[in-house]
């Protein structure tokens, strides 16, 4: 019986090779070329219409997003369109009115036909643009200027220089703690990044903001480009006070700042060709200067009081609220100040939108959901609130307590 059932099992297995190796070989036949003319009709049959199936999703898809972004393209124009009549008529003195703004909410996201993966089966996704991270402002710094900015051994440090230049400037305590704990999220550090305050692990940065007022690199190149040489001026001051290796470092520092504030100053300022900088290996070394004890204080509270002294400049002379000074940091001077000074009647009407550039609005989510001014300014001033509570914004504001009853 053992006998039989082993010589069944045997032939069973015979059996199962067999069937094996004509799979085998149709597989083969189907790579070579050696199957019959209906087989491969079949499979030419079933490879073209998987073909003009993909072909149809993705002509649907892209009549569909060509059209949606024909009409997003068109709404941000105008808005575009409408800013221009604004600086133009605010030069001129000539009054603002409802119909300057655009007064209807950018498109909704786009909601037709999802593009369909590729034929071969892979995804199509563009790769995520790289975003520099502080390894790389101190790699190029050390790089392209032989700098090596002097970070703060601790973050009180930091905190205290830059209550001092704050103060020194005329900005507030009120405008200093309330920007700091909205931009850096009320405990943030020196040398927080967008999108990696939190220290999640595998997080992404999503700009190069950076700091306690969160400056990008290009906000780095050009604060530098106009005021590098009062900030050198500093640093070569502090140089002559102090000996030894300290002295030597900071000789060193200032001769590397030189060589930075030449490079800001190679091209002619304005916004556009400072970010162009920025994207360079050079101008991603400039914004380590940021993280400097001695330097970046100063380009930060520079930041602010920029903001400010534009606002004056332009017919505000009294003392911006904090809110209203991040308006001016947060959307840039012209368009924050057309937000600080437009009557309370239009605040309720006009949507935020008028106020960025489609990528800057995309990724402002506080912009996006609080969609007209008043809201921004109320969820501004709210999200201060709750973030002033917090470790940080405590210790600046005791700093800048400090200073000023030294000031006294």
């Amino acid at each position: 019986m053992l006998a039989v059932t082993a010589a069944t099992a045997h032939l069973q297995m015979i059996e199962r090779y067999r069937k094996n190796a004509i799979v085998i070989a149709f597989a083969i036949a189907c790579c070579s070329g050696m199957l019959g003319a209906g087989a491969r009709g079949l499979v030419a049959q079933e490879t073209t219409s998987a073909s003009t199936n993909h072909q149809r999703q993705l002509q649907e898809y892209l009549q569909a997003h060509e059209k949606y972004e024909r009409e997003t393209n068109t709404y941000w124009n105008i808005i575009a369109d409408k800013r221009r009549s604004r600086i133009a008529k605010r030069r001129n003195q000539e009054p603002i009115l409802p119909e300057d703004y655009v007064l209807a909410q950018p498109p909704p996201a786009y909601t037709g036909p999802p593009k369909p993966a590729s034929s071969s089966g892979g995804k199509e996704e563009q790769p995520l643009k790289y975003i520099p991270v502080k390894a790389d402002f101190l790699r190029n710094a050390a790089k392209y200027f032989e700098f090596a900015p002097q970070e703060p051994e601790i973050e009180i440090q930091y905190k205290r220089a830059y209550a001092g230049a704050a103060f020194a400037g005329g900005l507030t305590r009120e405008q200093v703690v309330r920007i700091y704990a909205l931009e850096a999220g009320g405990d943030g550090t020196y040398d927080a990044q967008a999108g990696l305050e939190a220290g999640v692990p595998g997080a992404l940065p999503i700009s190069t903001a950076l700091g306690y007022n969160q400056l990008l690199a290009t906000n780095s190149i050009g604060l530098i480009a106009k005021h590098g040489d009062e900030l050198l001026a500093r640093l070569k001051k502090k140089a002559e006070r102090a000996s030894g290796l300290a002295g030597a470092l900071l000789d060193q520092r200032s001769a590397a700042f030189e060589k930075i504030i030449r490079f800001c100053r190679s091209v002619p300022y304005n916004w556009t060709e400072h970010e162009k900088l920025a994207g360079t290996p050079e101008g991603i070394g400039v914004h380590a200067v940021t993280l400097d004890v001695d330097l970046g204080p100063l380009l930060q509270a520079q930041k602010l009081l920029e903001s400010v002294l534009f606002a004056r400049k332009s017919g505000v002379p009294r003392v911006l609220t904090a809110a209203e000074l991040e308006m001016m940091n947060r959307s840039g001077d012209g368009n924050g100040l057309d937000m600080i000074t437009m009557p309370e009647y239009l605040r309720a009407k006009v949507p935020t939108a008028n106020f960025f550039a489609r990528g800057g609005y995309d990724r402002n989510p506080m912009v996006v959901e609080n969609n007209v001014v008043s809201t921004l300014i109320l969820a501004t001033n709210a999200a201060m609130d709750e973030a002033s509570a917090l470790t940080g914004a405590k210790h600046l504001e005791r700093a800048f307590l400090a200073i000023e009853s030294s000031a006294k």
